[in-house]
């Protein structure tokens, strides 16, 4: 980052800082028969939101989806991905890290995930558990392109995706009193779900769950087939009771225990993964004079998985136990600083701990070789101050955020089958100090157009899976390294918003994203990489997004255009120049939708992914996908209604994986047939 450019982004926070001394006003008087109003719901989005790429996705498109998944509904944004391209259901779980702007590279989380305030990723692969977030749970998510400082934002560097629970009620980010529906398809595979959420004085309790379950599909091509071969079995369970309270007449207390479970089979048999977890939160709001925020969560994991040899057909290594903890909470403070004006002030605390239990065997004799057992303590305290400013037509915001981060008690150690010592390396602690900053502007031209900017930087803590965990995909072997340092990221964007006829929203980002010391899985000989940090990963593109309402017929469609290029030097030269792994150029996507009789809807849904690298130096191709995605909801009573799904319809070949041409697949056309009940 220039020094240039560091004066204006502090010199943009600053001006909103001090405008804040100016725009005081008089709080007016509350009075004390206020009614109490339980929304389950944070505190007010920030009137600057807007500074930033922000798209929101409400009830209705997280639920009406093609395969009823989480992470495709979050495919509406383009731009959001996954490292690869299977779902939840055929993908292995340490692989379901989520990305923005294609600063992908390897499997860990760039993109922040928030579930009611609470992080997702998990505490030590830094995967995100998509087949426990459903989505019938929830009233919308508000995904944010870019990196930002604000509360957790130490892992917002490609931007963040906020999830919020659906209420009690009948309003249209609401749950209903009670329903469920019950669902199968061409394969005999089932997706069940049920919730009730019952008024309990002037509070409510939300239950709620979900189970899906099938023999899955094949992913490995019908060429490459063995005796050995299996299709993607899942089994997959969660269950959530969340509670709402108030504790005056202007705050309420929330609560939230969610528990799950999700067990999976790719590609033979006996290559079972699988895994589970326990998250628990309590979150305070108040909503007054003085609005405050108070959370603490604790979140219990873990994570197990066979890798069978694909010349042997028996298992050669048994990731057998992976407990992780998590715990964490922020405070965050807005004092009254007039009408014109927010200020946020806070800290944040993160700490994950986890260890891996794993056994090395012999593809020949079945016998354990290698015990091994790695692990340590990562923790991030932050300390933010946020301000936005209202001045006419013009609103101003500004951030700064210092995170202290720790990476303690770092080990790794190998027996032999006997109990011999083979390794025993303790690693050094380490403590850091990091500063972000970020600024933006949205100026409110005329009606229906605004224009905005934003700059901004950040940081990710290396996952104790990066740092300690290596890992196997058959016949390659990628090897962790305990001494990766933080990634930190530089960006701006410029964009604007375009509404010039109610029922029409359009918007166009350029964008320009570095991420320098990025953690990448460097290729160093045949069939072995070892994750390390590369001088950076730059992405500069466009994003944009259309909506359109007719009537009864909606359009909404997003397109991204990103140049992502590798830079490295010394062992990681070869890589220089390149795109990184799992990256592609273009993502598009639309849906038309059509809604009929009272609460009868149609929709189909088109998306593109371009052609992406199998690895850092471009070796294998996976070649670009375009889906055909249906659904449709036909009610047949006042309760009572039909849904009919489809998935992949015109059955596109999806690669999800491509090593020297062994191929993995993604999901083939599948149709869906269910009912839904709503009391």
């Amino acid at each position: 980052m220039t020094k240039a450019a560091a004066r204006y982004l502090a010199g943009t926070a600053l001006l909103a800082f001090a405008g804040s001394a100016q725009a005081q006003d008089a709080a007016p008087a509350i009075a004390d028969t206020r009614e109490i109003v339980v929304t389950g719901e944070g505190l007010p989005v920030p009137p600057a939101t807007p500074a930033y790429d922000t798209q929101v996705l409400d009830r209705e498109a997280l639920i009406a989806t093609g395969s009823g998944r989480i992470e495709d509904a979050l495919s509406a944004v383009a731009g959001f991905q996954q490292f690869r391209r299977s779902d939840s259901r055929s993908a292995n779980p340490s692989a379901q890290g989520a990305t923005l702007r294609a600063l992908g590279g390897n499997a860990s989380s760039r993109a922040q995930v928030l579930l009611d305030g609470v992080p997702m990723a998990d505490p030590f692969f830094g995967y995100i558990p998509f087949s426990a977030i459903a989505p019938e749970r929830l009233a919308s998510a508000r995904v944010t392109r870019g990196g930002g400082s604000g509360p957790f934002g130490a892992g917002a560097l490609a931007g963040t995706i906020e999830l919020t629970s659906a209420g009690a009620g009948t309003g249209a980010g609401s749950l209903g009193p009670a329903g469920g529906k019950l669902l199968v398809n061409d394969r005999a595979e089932t997706e069940a779900s049920m919730f009730a959420a019952p008024r309990l004085g002037e509070g409510f309790v939300a239950v709620s769950g979900r189970w899906d379950r099938g023999k899955g599909f094949w992913t490995t091509p019908a060429d490459q087939r063995v005796p050995a071969s299996a299709r993607a079995a899942y089994d997959a369970r969660s269950a959530q009771i969340r509670a709402v309270a108030p504790v005056s007449s202007d705050a309420e207390l929330q609560a939230r225990v969610l528990a799950f479970r999700d067990e999976r089979t790719l590609r033979f048999d006996g290559a079972d993964s699988s895994m589970e977890g326990g998250d628990g939160s309590l979150r305070l709001v108040g909503r007054g004079l003085w609005q405050f925020d108070v959370l603490g969560y604790v979140q219990a994991r873990n994570f197990s998985n066979v890798v069978i040899s694909s010349t042997s057909f028996r298992p050669v290594l048994d990731q057998r136990n992976t407990p992780s903890t998590g715990l964490g909470g922020k405070i965050e403070v807005r004092p009254p600083t007039g009408t014109a004006n927010v200020l946020r002030l806070g800290l944040d605390y993160r700490k994950a701990t986890g260890e891996l239990y794993e056994d090395a065997i012999s593809g020949i004799t079945g016998r354990i070789t290698e015990r091994r057992n790695a692990g340590g303590t990562n923790t991030d305290l932050g300390l933010f101050a946020e301000n936005d400013l209202t001045l006419g037509a013009l609103t101003l915001t500004g951030g700064l955020r210092a995170d202290r981060t720790t990476v303690r008690d770092g080990f790794y150690r190998a027996r032999t089958a006997a109990g011999t010592t083979t390794v025993d390396t303790v690693y050094p602690d380490r403590a850091d100090w990091s500063a972000s900053v970020r600024g933006g502007a949205v100026l409110q031209v005329a009606d229906g157009l605004r224009l905005r900017a934003a700059g901004y930087t950040g940081l990710r803590l290396p996952t104790l899976n990066e740092l300690y965990r290596p890992f196997v995909v058959f016949p390659v072997t990628t090897e962790a390294n305990a001494a990766l340092r933080n990634e930190r990221l530089v960006g701006y964007e410029a964009g604007v918003d375009y509404a010039p006829v109610a029922g029409v929203d359009l918007s166009l980002t350029a964008f320009d994203n570095r991420v320098r010391s990025a953690i990448a899985n460097v290729t160093i000989a045949p069939n072995l990489r070892r994750r390390q940090n590369i001088d950076a990963i730059h992405a500069r593109g466009v994003e944009a997004a259309a909506a359109f309402e007719v009537g009864p017929v909606n359009f909404a469609g997003s397109l991204a255009y990103t140049d992502a290029v590798a830079r490295g030097s010394g062992a990681a030269a070869a890589l220089d120049g390149k795109r990184p792994a799992q990256t592609p150029r273009w993502f598009a996507g639309g849906t038309v939708s059509y809604r009929f009789a009272e609460s009868g809807l149609a929709s189909l849904t088109l998306r593109h992914v371009g052609a992406q690298f199998e690895d850092d130096l471009e070796t294998d191709v996976l070649p670009a996908a375009t889906t055909l995605d249906a659904f449709v909801e036909i009610p047949l009573a006042e309760r009572f209604a039909i849904v009919l799904r489809g998935e992949n319809l015109t059955d596109e070949t999806i690669f999800t994986r491509n090593q020297g041409g062994s191929i993995d697949y993604g999901t083939p056309r599948t149709v869906w047939a269910g009912i839904k009940l709503g009391l």
